[in-house]
This record gives C-alpha cells, structure tokens and sequence, in this order.
C-alpha cells in the first residue's frame, strides 16, 4: 500500500510539471566526495543538453527544461536517497543519475521504482546493476565494468605486462571491477599477486600500501577513485617507493590525476568510456565553460538527451508512459542526432519520424537499456594525460 501510495503521489507530480510551462529534471551527481571533482564536468554537459532543447522551444509545444541539482555524495547511500526523495517531491519528470554505483543502486530501489521515475546513469558501470529489478525505468549510457575490466586486462596483456597488484574501493563499483578484471586477467595468463579493499577518508594509506608491495607485481591497478582513497593509495605508493607504474580504471581518470601527480606517473596507462564516433568532437567544440573532454561529460550529455527526446517520443512527461521510448530514440533506425541537433530532433519526432541519437557517444542501448559503449585509453606523458586509442 505505502507503494502504492507513493506512486500515485509521483505520478501527481509529474501530472503537474507536465501541465506547466517546464519540465523539471534531476541532477543527481556526487558534488562532495570521492569524485568530487569529476562531477562539474558531468552536470555542465547534462544540463547543456537541457539548455540546447529549451532554446530551440520544440518539447512538447514549446516547454522549458529546468535543471535541479542534488548531492549524491557518491558513496553514502542514505544521503543519495534522501536527496532523490527531495527530487520527487520538487516534482521532477526524471533523473539524470546517479553518478556511483552503489548510490545509483540505492536510489533505484528505494526511490525510482517505488515511485515509477526513470533514470539515466551517465557513470555507474557495476555489472550488479544489470541484474536489479527495474521495471523498465532504469538506463546507462556507460559501458558496464564486466566490458571495462576485459578491456583493462587485454591492455595489461597486450603491454607484456604479466602480474599486477590489485586494489579496489570497497564499494559496489570496486568490487564488480576487480572481480571482472581478475577473471578477466588471470584467464589471459597473467597473475594478481594480491587483490585487497581499501576505504576512503582515510589518514594514512601505510599498511595498505605496505601490503601491495609486499605480494609485488610489474603494476599496481588501482580502482578507486581519483579525489578520495584511490588518489592517496597513489601517493603513498609513491612515496614510499613501492610502484612507480599505475594503470587507472574510469574513477581515476580526470584532469586531478596529472594535476596531483605530474611526471610521477609518467609511463602509466588506464582507460575510461570515451569515443572517437563523430559527433564526440562535435560535442567538445559545443562545449563552453566546461571541459567535454572530461571524464564521462560526454557521456552525460547523451544522457539528458535520451530522456527528452523519449519524452517528445511519446508526447508525455509521465515516465511510466516515455520509458517505453528511450531505446528507441537511442537506437536505429532513424534519422542521425548527433550533439547541436536535438532541436532538430525534437521536430522530427513531433512529426512523426524517428530519430537514431548519435549524441557524443555513439550511444547504443543494448539488453534493456544497456549501453554498448566503447573507451578511450590514455598514457601520462611528461606529467600530462594523452589519449592513446579508442577500442
């Protein structure tokens, strides 16, 4: 019953942002935290896909988009659902996050399906999440971890690089990546000499960098995250003499990894969902006050724009009703969107016609609201972080 009660409240709510002039959406991003400094970046390129369909007046008869930001801390599930529940009741069509797994997760279950709101994670790849009942209103426009931690090992591989020492943040995201790349690895021959959790907040990263060094390993792997626990095992290891070669998994990889470490990292490799598709630097040029090459921007963008272009799709607001939509509007066939042309898009689908979003992506949704995704691999070289390939 509290179920039910809930969702006909929401579904009151949207009612009433339908009837409007706007249409309110969430921004749900860890603006504290342990990437903290990723999330700028990530919510400037959402909300310019807002921005972009409000000028062009085509959703719905001329509405606007109005974007309203919460933190999701990244890592303190209560505080993330507390913060989606303020969402609901400011009456949001949909949600634009969340940004870590383990918050994504609990922002799903405990808020968007006993609700009934959709949400598009621009950057929760845990492969748990493939797997969470969802009832249709849940997408991702990042790869899941089961692809990134194949990718890593192959790299790692293809590098003569036979035995690495693991460490992972002890959350849903650390534990999906590492299982997937140990699996991964270790069936390519190569050897994790250890695979250990750390936490963030920390102090002092000693006995953890103690015990890395002491099961050895050509690399240390570390899949943490950039501003919090991830970056300080770095420098402990540094530090201490233990590695001087790192490969980065996605929560490393940001403008703060260079900027912190300098040439102290140089030689060092990592990769992060990225594409060389066409209308990714269609997208960074489109980009004004904000990096759009930074770390899962791009993938943000794409994100706002699935939700919108679903909403005009089936001419409605209701998430339970424009959820049916959002593959389609991702997906083939349909007439090419890349990133400046969502205005365009809005027209077509107003009309009657599909579209096929490019976006800064090539964003591709696969097995219900999965995306394909491909990466973007970098190097650090004198102190700055170069793109090597995209696979």
């Amino acid at each position: 019953m509290k179920k039910l009660l809930l969702a006909t409240a929401a579904t009151a709510l949207v009612a009433g942002a339908a009837s409007a002039d706007e249409v309110k959406l969430g921004v749900i991003l860890g603006f504290t935290g342990p990437i903290e400094s990723l999330t700028p970046d990530m919510a400037a390129g959402a909300e310019m896909a807002m921005a972009e369909v409000s000028a062009s007046g085509n959703l719905l008869g001329g509405m606007t988009v109005t974007p309203i930001r919460k933190d999701s801390t990244c890592v303190d599930a209560a505080a993330a659902t507390a913060a989606a529940e303020e969402l609901i009741a400011e009456g949001v069509a949909g949600i634009f996050g969340a940004d870590c797994s383990g918050v994504t997760g609990a922002i799903l279950q405990n808020v968007a399906v006993p609700n009934g709101m959709v949400m598009v994670s621009p950057s929760a790849t845990s492969p748990g999440l493939s797997t969470v009942e969802d009832n249709g209103l849940f997408f991702r426009t990042a790869p899941s971890d089961a692809r990134q931690g194949v990718v890593m090992a192959e790299l790692l591989k293809e590098q003569g690089v036979g035995s690495v020492a693991l460490t992972y943040i002890n959350s849903d995201y650390g534990k999906g990546l590492a299982d997937s790349f140990q699996a991964a690895y270790e069936g390519m021959g190569g050897t994790v000499t250890i695979s250990a959790a750390h936490d963030v907040g920390k102090g002092d990263y000693s006995a953890e960098v103690a015990a890395l060094s002491s099961a050895g390993g050509e690399r240390l792997v570390v899949a943490g995250y950039v501003d919090q626990g991830g970056g300080d095992i770095v420098r402990a290891s540094i530090d201490a003499g233990a590695f001087d070669l790192f490969h980065f998994p996605d929560g490393m990889i940001g403008d703060a990894l260079p900027a912190t470490f300098g040439a102290d990292i140089d030689g060092s490799y990592g990769q992060a969902p990225g594409s060389d598709n066409p209308g990714y630097q269609t997208f960074v040029s489109l980009a004004e006050g904000f990096n759009g090459e930074g770390t899962y921007a791009s993938e943000s963008y794409d994100a706002a724009a699935l939700i919108l272009l679903a909403m005009q799709a089936a001419g409605s607001t209701d998430p339970n009703v424009y959820k049916e939509y959002v593959e389609s509007v991702a997906n083939a066939p349909g007439e090419p969107i890349m990133p400046g042309e969502l205005g365009k898009a809005l027209e077509i689908l107003a009309a009657g016609g599909d579209v096929d979003l490019i976006g800064a992506t090539g964003v591709e949704l696969v097995n219900g609201g999965e995306a394909a995704g491909s990466y973007r691999v970098v190097t650090f070289e004198g102190g700055e972080m170069v793109t090597a390939e995209y696979r």
